[in-house]
């Protein structure tokens, strides 16, 4: 017997309770999850299509930075908030003044992150375009993901232009942009830097206090996504977790209750040796 059997059984008993997990929730989950470290994955339904909420403002951030890159504009370049480019639901810009307030679009990208903010993701969709976006997106072959209409559109929503992607392909998405590998280190750096301020989220809730984590989370009626790079010590790993036809909150419990499940898992995985032991004298019983 190899020291890789004993650690095969622990991720078939993991990937069992992520399954009974999915298998609760009202709705249809998808998960796709990437050990940064090995290459391993785990993935459940990991292909399916979903629609992406506020997830999909991940590649518009893409696109902004991308373009910027280009000197097509800077992050630098104010731009004013007027009453025709105001958008409900989430985020602040719709309840401020009527022309008075200007900001840059860095700003406008943190706004669109943090607090969600639906008025700062047209405005930046207007700048780089749904087309610039999915050209990009075509470009890293990702085939599935897919903007297809502004915030808020419920007539394109209904008529099936949904934004979209897939489990598989967000945690592609996060592995490129830790890796690097998406245009350069410094926009990836530049976009990470973003997803990583502070916000709420079912992963992040998952997790002890002190984890950095590089995410968005994204909802709507019947809908919870979340794409998330975890920065855990000596075993970062990705997650992207989606459910659709769902009801009431009970995706949010799932998803919080998958990412305790994936720490403890990984958390392991940092300590171990080949055979299994924790490297922690002090505490014999780390996880």
């Amino acid at each position: 017997m190899s020291p890789g059997d004993n650690l095969k059984l622990l991720k078939q008993k993991t990937e069992a309770r992520l399954r009974e997990i999915a298998g609760r929730t009202s709705g249809v989950l998808g998960l796709a999850v990437l050990d940064l470290t090995s290459g391993e994955q785990f993935g459940i339904n990991e292909t399916n299509l979903f629609p992406q909420a506020s997830a999909i403002k991940i590649p518009i951030l893409m696109e902004v930075c991308k373009q910027a890159g280009e000197r097509k504009f800077s992050l630098t370049d104010l731009r004013r908030i007027d009453k025709s480019d105001k958008t409900p639901g989430s985020g602040i810009l719709c309840e401020l003044g009527d022309g008075t307030v200007q900001m840059n679009l860095h700003d406008l990208c943190v706004l669109m992150i943090v607090l969600s903010d639906n008025t700062a993701t047209n405005m930046l969709i207007d700048l780089v375009g749904m087309a610039g976006v999915n050209k990009t997106l075509d470009s890293l072959g990702l085939k599935q993901t897919r903007l297809q209409r502004r915030m808020m559109d419920t007539a394109a929503s209904l008529r099936g232009d949904d934004n979209l992607s897939t489990p598989a392909e967000a945690v592609r998405i996060m592995e490129l942009l830790w890796r690097g590998e998406f245009v350069s280190r410094a926009v990836c750096d530049e976009i990470l830097a973003i997803l990583k301020k502070p916000k709420p989220g079912g992963i992040i809730s998952g997790l002890p206090a002190g984890i950095t984590v590089a995410s968005k989370p994204g909802g709507l009626p019947g809908v919870t996504t979340e794409w998330a790079v975890v920065l855990l010590k000596d075993r970062p790993y990705v997650a992207a977790i989606m459910e659709n036809y769902g009801v009431k909150k009970d995706a949010s419990g799932a998803i919080t209750e998958i990412s305790k499940i994936l720490h403890d898992y990984f958390q392991r995985l940092s300590l171990a040796t080949p055979f299994g032991s924790y490297l922690i004298p002090s505490n014999p019983d780390p996880v």
